[in-house]
């Protein structure tokens, strides 16, 4: 690990020496790519640098000790030297994981689909809930949302949402959000009191760039329509709505959300292009069985993520055996411990792996 810090830290000089380079300022995508590349470096050289400083505090304070007999000072070396090996150990651990593999898609926008399941109107109403949620989230870290298609079951609920939420680390934040959500609670159109449970389903998928996915356009058809909706400028007047089919795999896309029909079909164009990439990446969780396992549910969309119980008022997340009791909170879009939590698994998992590799 010391051996590929040092080459780290070389290199990170090498690239503060190239940015001040007259030649290279004038390349303005290379200057480009080494401004990420020194970002990407700084945390590791700054955490580096700080455990070689603790690293001489202790070898000073021992040789010190060593010579020095009056007791006090004594007491304030053994001091000095318990604090910097604390201070060591939290920087080993630290620097661990700034080496962890990073996730090249964690500072991509990302796209949400979410869909009524099980439950009927009760679903959809939960699912216009948990829209609710990410889009409150989304404003607290001053991100932007933009709702790509909307499909609503007229009481409020949402049969399906498709929006896109901008923001630089997106994807790092709300991946381990992908899966099944359940409600538990007494529905308002229940008169027995009965609780009930009903499902919907996440899916967060990384803003893909042609860079990421090329798509062919001649695998894609497209039909206009009018939109429909609860009135409004250009509801049913114009064909404005865009149906997108992707003709090899029978994906199917509709966005009805701007007037223009070229928006439109620009937004159907985005979310395929994430789906597709998705799929993708899916594809290399399976055949990486063993990297899945590290992950803490970001790949399988079946699976049961989390459970909303109103009647206790708590939130559980299954993967990692979470429970707060802060239901209302979070559903106002306060999802940092859960995130945190999540990601903190997730990390331990890895350094586990990378330990065992050692």
């Amino acid at each position: 690990m010391f051996d590929r810090l040092e080459d780290l830290l070389v290199r990170f000089e090498e690239v503060l020496n190239l940015l001040s380079d007259p030649a290279v300022i004038g390349d303005p995508e290379r200057f480009q790519k080494l401004m990420k590349e020194q970002s990407d470096l700084q945390p590791i050289a700054d955490a580096y640098r700080e455990y070689k400083k603790n690293q001489e505090t202790i070898e000073d304070s021992i040789s010190m000790l060593e010579e020095e007999s009056d007791p006090e000072m004594r007491e304030l070396l053994k001091e000095e030297l318990s604090q910097a090996k604390k201070q060591t150990t939290e920087l080993e651990h630290h620097l661990k994981l700034l080496l962890l593999p990073k996730d090249p898609n964690d500072e991509k926008n990302v796209i949400v689909e979410i869909r009524a399941g099980a439950g009927g109107d009760e679903a959809a109403l939960f699912a216009a809930e948990i829209y609710r949620m990410y889009a409150k989230y989304a404003e607290g870290q001053r991100w932007r949302v933009e709702m790509m298609n909307l499909n609503e079951n007229g009481l409020g609920g949402f049969k399906e949402a498709v929006f896109m939420i901008n923001g630089n680390g997106a994807y790092s934040r709300l991946k381990y959000e992908s899966g099944v959500h359940r409600v538990q609670r007494v529905p308002e159109t229940e008169s027995g009191g009965r609780i009930h449970t009903s499902t919907i389903t996440v899916a967060i998928m990384p803003e893909a760039e042609e860079i990421d996915f090329h798509l062919d356009l001649n695998d894609c058809k497209f039909d206009v329509f009018r939109a429909s909706g609860n009135g409004g400028q250009c509801v049913n007047t114009t064909d404005s709505a865009v149906r997108l089919t992707h003709i090899p795999t029978g994906i199917v896309i509709s966005c009805q959300d701007e007037k223009s029909q070229l928006k439109n079909k620009e937004k159907a164009l985005k979310v395929l292009r994430a789906r597709l990439y998705d799929m993708e990446l899916q594809k290399q969780h399976d055949a990486e069985a063993e990297a899945r396992k590290s992950q803490v549910g970001t790949g399988d969309r079946s699976e049961k993520i989390r459970t909303y119980n109103f009647p206790q008022g708590r939130v559980t997340d299954h993967r990692i055996k979470l429970t707060t009791h802060r239901l209302g909170e979070v559903l106002d879009g306060d999802l940092d411990e859960i995130i945190d939590s999540l990601t903190a698994a997730d990390q331990a998992a890895k350094l586990a792996k990378m330990n065992e590799a050692e």
